[in-house]
């Protein structure tokens, strides 16, 4: 039986947008600049995770899969998705704004792609003055007056913004217009797809002084177009989002409180992500629910508990994520 917690190698992945915190918020000592994106657990082709603790230090976590299937990812999860891994999970560091872009839904990227849509959400770790998110239209256009509005670059006239904070959300399903804006570090939960239509770049030049590649056309049929009162998450409780794909909760955890029995409303690993603080997990895999291990999660830190675990306890002093699919 699979009964190991499994964490896995960062992928720091170098952008020109990048900012220099997600290094010191790790602990990782890197020359690397303008990081902007940490791949925390991976299953996207080329950047598959890695073990890097443990017995099965040096394993990937698509060889795992093939190895315990369901014992992973859980029966739900191994039979629709066999050995890929359902969800990417980064953390990302905008130094300046991203791209305004959108993701096609699982029907459109299957036509297209033969690969799934990508349904996100957003958690705001940190922030500077002025840090927006752009997301959602906020009147109702047309797909000629999209193309048109990119045309003549007045396209962010119609997209909607918030000032961001630490500890704001932000679901966005497939379809919808979003960019972040500078000064935002943020936890980002997805379907494992690598697709995106970049709509507008801001004029941006690449280090070589050319503008980057953008997918206006493809775009047009991929926007969901439209119109909702807000766009920025309001948390039901402890759950930020809950849709087909994953359920994530946010969590504030106190020493001295006791301990948080973390839900495992759905058949399925589990990923915990220490935002802030530090704290202890204690986990069982037998039916009786005796505890089988201790581990000390970190800021920064992202933990895979396979399918197969019966019972996670936290406690300590500190911020975290929890997440199923």
């Amino acid at each position: 039986m699979l009964d190991q917690p499994l964490h896995f190698s960062p992928y720091l992945r170098s952008v020109i947008w990048g900012g220099e915190r997600i290094a010191p918020y790790k602990g990782i000592v890197t020359d690397r600049k303008s990081i902007g994106e940490s791949w925390e657990i991976s299953a996207v082709p080329g950047h598959v995770s890695v073990v890097d603790r443990g017995p099965f230090s040096g394993r990937s976590l698509t060889e795992l899969i093939e190895i315990y299937g369901a014992q992973l990812t859980g029966k739900h999860n191994f039979k629709k998705f066999g050995s890929t891994f359902p969800l990417l999970i980064k953390i990302i560091d905008a130094r300046d704004d991203l791209s305004v872009q959108v993701h096609p839904d699982d029907d459109l990227a299957g036509i297209r792609h033969n690969c799934p849509g990508k349904t996100e959400m957003w958690h705001i770790i940190d922030t500077v003055p002025g840090s927006r998110i752009y997301t959602g239209l906020k009147e109702k256009i047309s797909p000629d007056d999209y193309e048109r509005m990119v045309a003549d670059n007045t396209i962010m006239d119609v997209v909607d913004s918030y000032e961001s904070k630490p500890g704001d959300s932000f679901f966005l399903p497939a379809g919808r217009i979003h960019s972040i804006g500078g000064g935002n570090m943020l936890a980002e939960i997805q379907q494992t797809s690598d697709i995106t239509y970049r709509i507008y770049d801001f004029d941006r030049r690449d280090k070589d002084g050319n503008p980057r590649q953008l997918h206006i056309s493809d775009a047009r049929d991929a926007i969901d177009y439209r119109v909702f009162p807000t766009y920025k998450t309001e948390p039901s409780g402890s759950v930020l989002a809950d849709c087909a794909h994953f359920v994530v909760r946010r969590y504030e955890i106190h020493f001295g409180d006791g301990q948080l029995v973390l839900p495992r409303d759905r058949e399925s690993f589990t990923i915990v992500m220490c935002l802030d603080g530090e704290v202890i997990v204690e986990y069982s895999f037998g039916d009786d629910a005796s505890v089988t291990g201790e581990l000390r999660i970190e800021r920064g830190d992202t933990w895979l508990f396979p399918a197969t675990l019966r019972r996670i306890c936290v406690y300590g002093t500190g911020k975290i994520l929890s997440v199923q699919a």
